[in-house]
Parts: structure tokens; sequence; C-alpha cells
């Protein structure tokens, strides 16, 4: 099988083989029809037992592993739980700090915590439903000066690339669009697995008049910081 290739006890498996191979050889030989008019020997037939014996034993040992090997290796990490995920960022107002979230949005992501280089995602934000924290601002946001959503209803990321950084932490490189604009992100963020889930956290800075966000009046920085950090909690399932 393809996967035994890159499990760290492979050894085993080539031990356990031989074993199999050995012991059929020996039983298939031993108990091979006697000449005509010969009786087998009784140490011949114990010997031929002993063999088979030795083949029970050694398919009982490799079973339970090959069935627990998908399962420990190469088990991708496709299911979103939505209900375990978030979006939200954080701008400054003023120099203060105001939190937000989108209530809705949608996450295809397929993840191999033994291979997260190979990791794909695409990230698509509802931006109308956007939530400040509070109705008026909900509905200025909404509007042609800052998201368009009338034209523009939609946010979307979708990975490139990912590498890794460090022990458990690594960056997925892609490409953001937002308001009709596409441009590069480097999103930072890390892997954590428990039982059938991997938790996804990261957080990157994204540059809001890059994509024409808060035009007019709303292009004073002072006001409004340009900076937005978005943060994104994704709890992903294998099935």
């Amino acid at each position: 099988m393809k996967y035994l290739l890159v499990i760290p006890s492979r050894l085993y498996f080539l031990r356990v083989r031989v074993m199999i191979d050995s012991c059929i050889f020996d039983a298939t030989h031993l108990l091979g029809a006697p000449p005509v008019g010969a009786r087998p020997a009784r140490n011949q037939m114990n010997r031929a037992q002993g063999a088979l014996l030795r083949v029970s034993t050694a398919f009982f040992m490799i079973v339970p592993l090959l069935l627990a090997a998908p399962l420990a290796w190469g088990a991708e990490f496709t299911v979103l739980r939505p209900q375990q995920s978030s979006i939200t960022f954080v701008s400054k107002q003023m120099g203060v700090p105001v939190e937000g979230s989108f209530r809705k949005f949608t996450a295809r992501i397929a993840v191999d915590p033994a291979r997260p280089e190979a990791g794909t995602a695409r990230i698509d934000i509802d931006l109308a439903s956007i939530d400040t924290g509070n109705a008026e601002a909900d509905v200025e946001v909404a509007g042609k000066a800052w998201f368009d959503t009338r034209n523009h209803p939609t946010a979307s990321f979708v990975s490139g690339s990912v590498k890794q950084s460090g022990k458990g932490r690594y960056e997925a490189l892609g490409k953001m669009t937002l308001k009709g604009r596409t441009l590069d992100i480097r999103a930072p963020f890390t892997l954590r697995q428990s039982a059938d889930t991997l938790v996804i956290d990261g957080m990157f800075p994204l540059k809001r008049l890059d994509y024409g966000i808060g035009s007019g009046i709303w292009s004073d920085t002072d006001t409004v910081a340009d900076e937005v950090q978005i943060r994104f909690h994704f709890t992903v399932a294998n099935k």
C-alpha cells in the first residue's frame, strides 16, 4: 500500500511481511502431496501446523495497524464547523480600537496535518453581514463610500501556497479580492489538532484604502485608521 511508505514504523511492516511470506512458503511445501504410497511424517505435519499458526499471528498483528494507519496519517480535514468558527476585525476610530465581525461566510478548507504545506483554502465573506455593534454604522459601511455591497457583495481570499514559519506556525500566501480589487495577502496562522478536529487561528493586516474602502471624507486616517486587523478562527473536522 502506498501510504505505508510514509509511516515511521515501516520496518515493522516489512518484518511482518517477511514473516508471512516465509510461513506461507513453509506451509505450502510442508503440506504438499506426499509421494504415492507414502504417509506424511508426524513431525512434518507439526511443522506445517506451526507455520500456519505463525501466519495467523502475523495477520492479526498487522491488520489492526493497517486499519488505524489512515486515521493517523493522511487524514484530510475539510468539513467546516460554522458554529465554532469566526471572522472578526479590529479597526481604530480616533485612536480607539473598535471590534466587529462578519456573521455570514463560507470556508472551503482542505488540510492534512501531516502535510500542511499542501493545504488549500477559499474564504468568501458576505460583507452585508457585518456587525460593528451599532446598527447605524452597519448601514453606513454597506454604502458606496465603504463596501458598496450592492455592487460588491462579497470579499474573497484564495490561498496560493502555504509555508512553515516555525513549529506549528505557518503562512498562507494568497489573493484578497475586495470591492473589485485583488491584492496579495500574507496570512500567518497556527494549527492545533484535537481529536477529530483541526483548529486554525490567524491574523493579518489589511490596508482599507488600498481597496478603496472609506472614500471621500472617510479617507482621513486620523479619523479612521488605514490598517485593519483581520482575525480568523476556523474549526475543521475530517468527516
